[in-house]
């Protein structure tokens, strides 16, 4: 498939390359090829199943792809050389004698072969343009803004179906065609949606159980729009709660409000994390939250940087926040065989403070 992002320009591209032109020297490589799909998104507007874009340090750039793809690409990337050739990388990777390749994304026999076909230099990066990426420009929070507010409707929407006798599926998929209907590209992901003791179960998948009267229900989704990802999640009641569903659902929202409320540039992304967890640990329930507290979010929906505790991922540093950077914060407690409670928001860094990005009410809602 190809499309042309209506909400970017060929000038928001060029900066782009620029940005990332600027961080070359200081790995001393002349070029840089990108292969991984999203990037080459990011830094040409072009979707694509096959192509690269080589970056120089000097600025200047070529995108490669083949046949199926060379009229979009001409079209939509004048301001650049369009090489069209199947093999994309080797079309590319002989135009500098020091080339950073995406080592998280190239596979290890093209490498080998890269680097004995052109004779160039290789050199291994990881993660620099998702570093690039990190910082969003206006234009792509605005879009960000717009899956955000289709997701705050499609939910609003789908609020009064929301009964006993109705499946987890049902629901499910209820609120995947209202996205859609609205104006959604599609689903930004599959649509997580847990009744009761399914609750306990971060990333449950929704079944055939129907809701029941006492159930907490908690609903991950959001929508995608022009490449865009969205991300909320709520909890909400099926008739009138037990006392300890009332008290788990303020103390999982106290958290989540430390959590956005931690959200300002400079700020350590482990700092943003313990603010929230902190909160859930002091009622005696932070072994019941077993996940990071958030993640990035933009061309892709969990992508740098990441909001977790202070021992890093394997393969995740921390760093501190920048401005422009939107992120969710989306603490859980999760009880066997009980159930569970998820709030979650997407919202973006600003110097003022952070733009709420969901807007739907984090009141419990009793059904």
């Amino acid at each position: 498939m190809t499309s042309t992002p209506s909400g970017t320009r060929s000038g928001t591209h060029a900066g782009r390359r620029e940005r990332l032109a600027a961080l070359l020297p200081a790995h001393e490589a002349d070029a840089i090829l990108v292969t991984r799909a999203v990037n080459v998104r990011y830094l040409t507007g072009l979707v694509s199943s096959n192509a690269a874009v080589l970056v120089t340090a000097g600025g200047e750039a070529a995108l490669a792809t083949d046949s199926r793809y060379a009229e979009t690409a001409r079209a939509l990337c004048g301001d650049i050389e369009v090489v069209e050739q199947r093999d994309v990388a080797g079309a590319l990777v002989t135009r500098a004698s020091r080339v950073a390749v995406e080592a998280h994304q190239m596979p290890v026999a093209d490498y080998f072969r890269l680097g004995e076909e052109s004779g160039a230099d290789l050199i291994r990066l990881t993660g620099l343009v998702e570093s690039v990426r990190r910082i969003k420009d206006e234009a792509e929070i605005e879009l960000i803004r717009t899956a955000c507010a289709l997701t705050d409707q499609a939910f609003a929407d789908v609020l009064p179906a929301l009964r006993p006798g109705v499946t987890e599926r049902e629901v499910a998929r209820a609120l995947e065609a209202r996205m859609t209907e609205l104006g959604a590209d599609k689903p930004a992901f599959a649509t997580i949606v847990a009744s009761g003791p399914n609750g306990s179960v971060p990333h449950h998948m929704p079944t055939t159980r129907p809701l029941e009267r006492g159930d907490l229900v908690t609903m991950d989704f959001g929508a995608l729009y022009e490449g865009y990802h969205a991300d909320m999640t709520r909890t909400v009641a099926i008739g009138e709660p037990d006392a300890w569903q009332r008290e788990l659902y303020e103390l999982v929202r106290a958290a989540q409000r430390a959590g956005r409320h931690a959200v300002r540039p400079g700020t350590a992304t482990c700092e943003v994390d313990s603010a929230a967890r902190d909160v859930i640990a002091a009622a005696g329930y932070g072994e019941q939250f077993s996940h990071g507290l958030g993640h990035g979010v933009g061309l892709e929906i969990h992508e740098e940087p990441f909001l977790s505790p202070a021992t890093p991922e394997p393969g995740r540093e921390h760093g501190r926040l920048d401005d422009r950077v939107p992120v969710t914060v989306e603490p859980g407690v999760y009880l066997p065989g009980r159930g569970g409670v998820r709030i979650e928001d997407t919202l973006v860094t600003r110097q003022d403070g952070p733009e709420l990005l969901t807007r739907t009410t984090k009141e419990l809602l009793v059904l």
